[in-house]
């Protein structure tokens, strides 16, 4: 797979890149044709505060007390909360930075000991990747659940725009992939064609078949 990567840049910051992989690949909600690689913006923490620096210029205007970070992105997370620290309406604050738990049920909840940081709170949440959206909801209603308040939501890729009218704030989008599509399990023209997976995806990485 390594051998098909491609190398994009944002067109928010050319230093700013992600790997792309065509092929037939498999997530927990859908089967898409491209393996979005987002390793090294996770990880290195010059693209991780370049990311956080692009993502921040969305909100110097929205009031935010806590960054809920799914996917392994906690780093951009706190180089976000750093950003957004700097100037604007949220100019000295000390804001938090949590991750849910995920239980075996791959439900998501907050130990006591952060739900203080929910309640009450203005929430702006960081995923890694929006696919089907599927994610994002279930994230909004816990956060909800915890007496929280989204005020914005951040992807480093992003599929879709907007979901439950809320605008997808996002470093990649499709305009950056050419032709890619997200389909159902029951729908996938690649299955179809009998077409095998190369890979299960996940905010993990991957897993070839």
């Amino acid at each position: 797979m390594d051998g098909r990567a491609m190398e994009i840049q944002s067109k928010r910051n050319k230093k700013i890149t992600i790997k792309v992989v065509p092929g037939h690949f498999a997530t927990s909600h859908s089967h898409v044709n491209y393996y979005v690689d987002m390793t090294e913006i996770k990880s290195k923490h010059r693209m991780a505060r370049r990311a956080a620096r692009e993502l921040a210029q969305s909100y110097s205007g929205t009031a935010v007390d806590t960054l809920v970070c799914l996917e392994g992105t906690r780093i951009v997370g706190a180089f976000l909360a750093e950003e957004l620290a700097q100037a604007g309406i949220n100019k000295d604050a000390d804001l938090a930075v949590i991750t849910p738990e995920i239980n075996p049920n791959n439900q998501m909840l907050f130990r006591d000991n952060v739900q203080r940081m929910l309640w009450n709170k203005r929430v702006l949440l960081l995923v890694a990747s929006v696919t089907t959206g599927k994610t994002i909801n279930r994230s909004l209603e816990c956060i909800r659940y915890y007496g929280g308040e989204v005020v914005g939501v951040s992807a480093l890729f992003s599929a879709v725009e907007e979901i439950n009218g809320l605008e997808i704030n996002s470093i990649f989008d499709t305009g950056d992939l050419q032709n890619y599509n997200t389909y159902s399990y029951h729908d996938c023209p690649l299955c179809k064609d009998k077409i095998k997976i190369d890979a299960m995806v996940n905010s993990y990485g991957y897993s070839k078949i």
